[in-house]
């Protein structure tokens, strides 16, 4: 029909469909497995109406079924239901063992990307100079009280001079005074507060030096931050 709202997105074509088969869709949680060959089951029932059309069933049925959600489903003992929910056989193990390994992949992927934004985020504050917040300075304790009644004198403190503790060798580091001086693929250092990361020169530009680091995150830096 001319006047029915047009779906335009998946997601709202999944809705559509719970809403439409209650006992087969769901738009939350955990989803059941779907009888195999559904997707005909679908053209027969609702092509057209909503003005959808195959494509659109297809893509929807395509985001529904590798959704986590549905892959949780996907376990040993679930049935398969049509669009009305009735039974429609049990998995079989090949397909349960295949989702098991979408979803772990799909786990190792999002983690891996966390970790990925998480590392290059680290390197951009440290390659901006940022430095770790400062530590709170410990108070220090007072010292025990001297019990003035007693009649014991007290004891000759021996006068024990603690040697100084030697101060930490810090690595000496040269600032680079003229990056036009620098070579491409020369290596070098980037100071990151009191840190020092190993870098090789890629290439020399008005804006400052562009450095790879050893993680292989490239960056542009500028002279200040540059050490050897």
């Amino acid at each position: 029909m001319e006047n029915q709202p047009k779906l335009n997105s998946s997601k709202e074509v999944i809705a559509f469909l719970a809403e439409r088969f209650p006992q087969c869709f769901t738009a939350e949680g955990e989803a059941r497995p779907l009888k195999v060959g559904i997707f005909q089951d679908l053209v027969a029932r609702v092509e057209g109406e909503m003005n959808l059309s195959k494509t659109q069933l297809r893509s929807a049925l395509r985001l529904y079924t590798s959704s986590w959600r549905y892959l949780y489903g996907i376990k040993a003992g679930a049935t398969r239901v049509d669009l009305d929910g009735n039974p429609c056989g049990e998995l079989d193990e090949q397909h349960v063992e295949h989702a098991r390994k979408q979803l772990e992949e799909a786990k190792a992927r999002v983690q891996a990307q966390r970790a990925e934004q998480q590392a290059k985020k680290r390197e951009a504050a440290a390659a901006n100079g940022q430095e770790e917040a400062p530590r709170r300075e410990r108070k220090p304790r007072p010292a025990p009280r001297r019990n003035e009644n007693s009649d014991r004198k007290p004891r000759a403190e021996k006068a024990v001079a603690k040697a100084p503790r030697a101060p930490r060798e810090e690595q000496r580091l040269t600032p680079v005074s003229d990056i036009t001086a620098l070579n491409v693929g020369q290596a070098l250092k980037v100071k990151a507060g009191n840190n020092a990361m190993d870098a090789t020169v890629l290439e020399i530009t008005k804006d400052g030096v562009r450095v790879q680091l050893t993680s292989g995150l490239s960056m542009i830096v500028r002279a200040e931050h540059l050490v050897f």
